[in-house]
C-alpha cells in the first residue's frame, strides 16, 4: 500500500517511541509530586517544554501541552475571547476555510457568550487578503484565528501580513499550525498563540500543545488542580510531551531539505494528473500550498468512487479532512472557495509524508490516479 493520507495523520517514528519509552516505564512518577520519582518527571516534563518552545523561538513558559491539535485550538479560540470579555473585547474573526476545531468553538461562543464573530471571506485559491482582515477589524476584536495551511487543499496564507494587521489595530493572532509544523518555518510569523498536533509530525495521538506569548490572557477550559501554570488542569502526559518534542525537532532538522524534496516531487504529480486525467481540476492555491498537498476534483464522478478504486489499486488517500469522514455534504472549505457543490462532492486530497520517493513516482502514481477516475466513470 501507498500511505498518501499524512494530513490525517503519520506514523510514529523510531526515534520518537525510542525517546518515550522511558517515560511509560521506568520513569513514570506523577510531574506534580514532590518526591524523587515526581521530579525526575517534571524535569523531563520541562526539558519537553523547553524544546518545542525552541522550534518556535517562543520561551519555554509559553508552551502549555494539550491532548492535541483540537483541544489547542479550542483553548486559543475560547480561552483568549472569554479572557477577552473581561476587558470588553468580544469580537472574533475566523474564515470560513478553518478546521472544524475552530469553527465549532466560534459557534459555542456566539450562541452562549453573545460574542460577535466575523467569517472572513476567502478567495478561489482559499487565500484570506489582509485588506480584507483589515476592515473587518474593530476596537473591540480580540483575535483572529486563521489555520497557517489548509489541511484539505493545503493554501498557505500569509501570516506575517496578517500579523501586522492585527497588531496594528491591537487584536491578538492565533496560527492553527498543525498543518503547517514540520514543513514551513514557524518564526518570526508575529502569531501570539500557534496550535500543535503530535501525530501530524511522527508522535503519537493524543499530543499536543498550544504555544502562547506569556502576556495573552488565557482563560483555562479545564479546571482542577491548576497543572500548566494554571492554564490546563490535568496530570501532565510526560511521555507524550517528550514524543511531540522529539517529533518536532527532528522534522525542523530535515525542513527545508524534505519540503524541498517532496514539494517537487508533488508539483510533478500535480502537472501529469492535470495532463492525463481528463476534467480534472486543482484545488488550492497553485504556488502558496504546502509542499506534500495535491487536492483535485474529478468532475462527473464521485470522488468516494475514485478512492475506492484507488484502494484497489493499493493508493490510501483521503476525500478532505478526516474529522469530517462521513458526512455526505460537501467540504465546507471548496464551497467557500466558490466551488460548486455538485463538484466538491468529487475531490479527492493526496498528502505526502517526509519519506523518500523513486524519481518515476509521480508518473506511476498518476497513472493509478488516471486509471481509477477511468474505472470509477465507467
Amino acid at each position: 500500500m501507498l500511505y498518501l493520507d499524512h494530513a490525517a495523520t503519520s506514523p510514529v517514528r523510531t526515534e520518537v517511541l525510542s525517546a518515550m519509552a522511558p517515560y511509560l516505564t521506568g520513569v513514570f512518577g506523577n510531574p506534580s509530586s514532590h518526591h524523587t520519582a515526581g521530579e525526575a518527571a517534571a524535569n523531563a516534563l520541562e526539558d519537553a517544554r523547553a524544546r518545542v518552545a525552541g522550534v518556535l523561538g517562543m520561551r519555554t513558559g509559553d508552551v502549555v501541552f494539550t491532548g492535541g491539535g483540537t483541544e489547542a485550538n479550542n483553548l486559543a479560540v475560547k480561552g483568549i475571547v472569554l479572557a477577552g470579555l473581561q476587558a470588553g473585547r468580544r469580537h472574533l474573526v475566523v474564515s470560513p476555510i478553518e478546521h472544524e476545531s475552530i469553527l465549532e468553538s466560534a459557534s459555542y461562543l456566539e450562541r452562549f457568550h453573545g460574542v460577535i464573530v466575523t467569517r472572513l471571506p476567502v478567495d478561489e485559491t482559499g487565500r484570506i487578503a489582509p485588506t480584507d482582515l483589515s476592515a473587518a477589524l474593530r476596537d473591540d476584536t480580540a483575535l483572529i484565528s486563521i489555520g497557517h495551511a489548509n489541511n484539505e487543499i493545503g493554501t498557505v496564507q500569509d501570516a506575517a501580513a496578517l500579523s501586522a494587521v492585527a497588531h496594528a489595530a491591537g487584536a491578538l493572532l492565533h496560527l492553527d499550525a498543525v498543518q503547517s509544523a514540520g514543513w514551513l518555518p514557524l518564526r518570526g510569523l508575529g502569531a501570539d498563540a500557534v496550535s500543535l498536533a503530535g501525530h501530524k509530525l511522527g508522535a503519537p495521538k493524543g499530543t499536543g500543545a498550544l504555544v502562547v506569548r506569556g502576556r495573552v490572557p488565557l482563560e483555562p477550559l479545564l479546571h482542577g488542580g491548576g497543572q500548566e501554570r494554571g492554564r490546563r488542569s490535568g496530570t501532565e502526559n510526560v511521555a507524550g510531551a517528550v514524543a511531540l518534542a522529539t517529533a518536532l525537532e527532528l522534522a525542523e532538522a530535515d525542513r527545508e531539505a524534505a519540503a524541498a524534496r517532496i514539494g517537487a516531487a508533488t508539483t510533478a504529480f500535480i502537472t501529469r494528473v492535470l495532463d492525463r486525467v481528463e476534467e480534472a481540476a486543482l484545488t488550492g492555491h497553485p504556488v502558496h500550498r504546502l509542499p506534500g498537498t495535491a487536492s483535485f476534483t474529478f468532475a462527473g464522478v464521485s470522488g468516494e468512487s475514485v478512492l475506492l478504486e484507488l484502494e484497489r489499486r493499493g493508493v490510501i488517500s483521503s476525500s478532505g479532512s478526516a474529522c469530517a469522514a462521513g458526512r455526505d455534504e460537501p467540504s465546507h472549505v471548496l464551497l467557500a472557495c466558490a466551488v460548486a457543490p455538485e463538484i466538491a462532492q468529487t475531490s479527492v486530497r493526496f498528502t505526502f509524508g517526509r519519506e523518500a520517493l523513486p524519481d518515476d513516482a509521480p508518473d506511476r502514481l498518476a497513472a493509478l490516479v488516471a486509471d481509477a477516475v477511468r474505472a470509477a466513470r465507467a
